[in-house]
């Protein structure tokens, strides 16, 4: 599984320029995405299209095509790459630190972390860069989400107040929301405000 730093360079890789020589199999599919990717990262990325993609790397928009259904799936490969990472992530604090505030608080560092090394995959996480595109997309997001708040309740539910349950459930919907909030705020001021910003400030307040 990529570590954050691997993440930065499989998908941010600023020399994801055409090879002179002929692509080996898998090569020119990883390429597209790293384009992809890389073509989020603009401060105020128009939405990608198959044409301005196949430019960027130089090659037709039937080149794409013979790689990827459609452009929906293009953008499933990028939703597929945040998704193990933070699986990834989330593993590496679950095995390291016990269930409770502390590892919860790790987790959402790690998390706004990874998105601050990839910006073109913030844009993805919070569903800027998939306006227009097929609504099942918003959907895997939604869902990836869901998947994130479920573990801070898990590891919540240590807590020794009179109803643990409960004051997870609350706790661990405000830290999604959070987190969601950092990753607007980072796409929509061209990469600007960095959702590590004040982090352990915050955290601290809400754990």
């Amino acid at each position: 599984m990529p570590d954050q730093e691997q993440a930065r360079e499989r998908f941010s890789d600023d020399e994801a320029t055409p090879a002179r020589k002929r692509p080996r199999p898998g090569e020119r599919r990883l390429q597209i995405l790293q384009t992809l990717a890389a073509m989020l990262e603009q401060p105020g990325a128009e939405r990608v299209t198959t044409a301005g993609l196949a430019a960027k790397i130089g090659v037709s928009e039937a080149a794409l095509y013979r790689h990827f259904a459609s452009k929906a799936q293009m953008f499933e490969g990028l939703i597929d790459f945040v998704d193990q990472s933070v699986t990834g992530l989330i593993r590496q604090v679950t095995d390291r630190e016990p269930a409770g505030p502390v590892q919860v608080s790790r987790m959402v560092a790690l998390l706004l972390q990874f998105a601050e090394k990839n910006p073109g995959m913030s844009r993805v996480m919070v569903g800027d860069a998939l306006v227009l595109e097929h609504e099942r997309l918003q959907e895997r997001i939604n869902l990836l989400f869901d998947k994130i708040e479920a573990q801070f309740r898990q590891s919540l539910k240590t807590s020794h107040s009179a109803t643990p349950t409960a004051d997870a459930q609350v706790t661990a919907s405000l830290l999604v929301a959070f987190m969601q909030g950092r990753l607007q705020r980072f796409a929509r001021s061209g990469f600007k405000r960095l959702p590590s910003e004040h982090l352990q400030a915050a955290l601290g307040r809400m754990l």
